[in-house]
């Protein structure tokens, strides 16, 4: 069995396309879209089979989209547990304009999730033994913002430990509980602390305020084309990101978080563990559409950031 679980709540299928020029009333002639499951979850199991682990997937499905997300996930040999639901799996909309180079992100909302079917969810996560659970992405309607606080009781309990990556009172519910790490960007730790924006250099106070107050061990804040911070009780590091040409920023952060916990499990350093998930989530702006990291670019990457000063 997997050392590793993922929890999504609002998994989706990402369908990406291209097109030359994008203009109002007019047929725009795409080219043939390539579908991927999605979710913020489903996109750290894929991300860690990347990179040679695996996370057993757990996530709601329901419909012919439903049926159609289990599918791509059977063709990537991704384990997974999926919870029957009376309504269908959202889909997304990915495309980007080749004239100008720009990408169009749609995000369609998630159905309605009924009590039953979110409880059961729960007990999934909660019959199962994994030592590291991943709970990601935004929770649909039905759900309650303390669904992820539920976990984190539930981890605390069993000794096991939580990832949160998620946003809003769903984010805050979970830190008022406390869990093991969490992984906000800077945006989303202004708001979980009440601010309207944080400077770089208030992130350090910031987050060890979290740590002693038992919201988090390991906060670390994702700073896009700048990196990443980590912070404990007792360290603080800040790494880099390399520098690339960006095709997306598609799967970024759940490919950071992926290979953060996929180092954590390997028993590596926390250095070590920030470095490889920035050059994880760098690796996934390289390709274009939902295709994630890869481990050759990861490999590279994480040389790269070793050999910089």
């Amino acid at each position: 069995m997997s050392d590793i679980i993922t929890i999504t709540l609002n998994p989706c299928i990402d369908k990406s396309t291209s097109v030359s020029g994008i203009q109002p009333d007019k047929k725009l002639r795409c080219t043939p879209p390539v579908f991927d499951p999605g979710g913020g979850g489903i996109n750290v199991s894929r991300a860690i089979k990347n990179l040679g682990g695996e996370a057993l997937a757990i996530y709601p499905s329901g419909g012919y989209s439903g049926v159609f997300l289990n599918q791509l996930l059977a063709r990537e040999s991704i384990p997974v547990l999926n919870i029957q639901t009376k309504q269908h799996t959202r889909e997304n909309m990915i495309a980007v304009d080749t004239m100008c180079n720009q990408q169009y992100r749609f995000g369609m909302p998630g159905p309605l999730m009924e009590v039953e079917e979110w409880q059961r969810c729960l007990e999934a996560v909660e019959h199962n033994d994994s030592e590291y659970i991943v709970a990601s992405g935004s929770l649909p309607p039905g759900v309650p913002v303390d669904f992820y606080a539920k976990l984190a009781l539930i981890a605390k309990r069993d000794k096991r430990k939580l990832i949160v990556d998620t946003s809003g009172e769903a984010l805050r519910h979970a830190v008022k509980e406390g869990v093991y790490l969490i992984k906000p960007n800077l945006g989303e730790l202004s708001s979980l602390v009440g601010e309207n924006e944080l400077e770089t250099n208030e992130i350090e106070p910031i987050a060890k305020d979290l740590i002693l107050n038992g919201g988090s061990e390991i906060v670390v804040v994702s700073l896009g084309a700048q990196g990443a911070m980590l912070i404990t009780k007792d360290v603080t590091y800040k790494v880099d990101a390399p520098i690339v040409k960006r095709k997306t920023t598609v799967g970024a952060g759940d490919s950071m978080v992926a290979g953060i916990v996929f180092s954590i499990t390997q028993g590596e350093n926390l250095r070590h563990v920030l470095r490889y998930g920035v050059a994880c989530g760098t690796a996934a702006t390289l390709n274009a559409g939902t295709s994630l990291c890869s481990r050759q670019d990861v490999e590279r990457l994480y040389k790269q950031i070793q050999n910089e000063k």
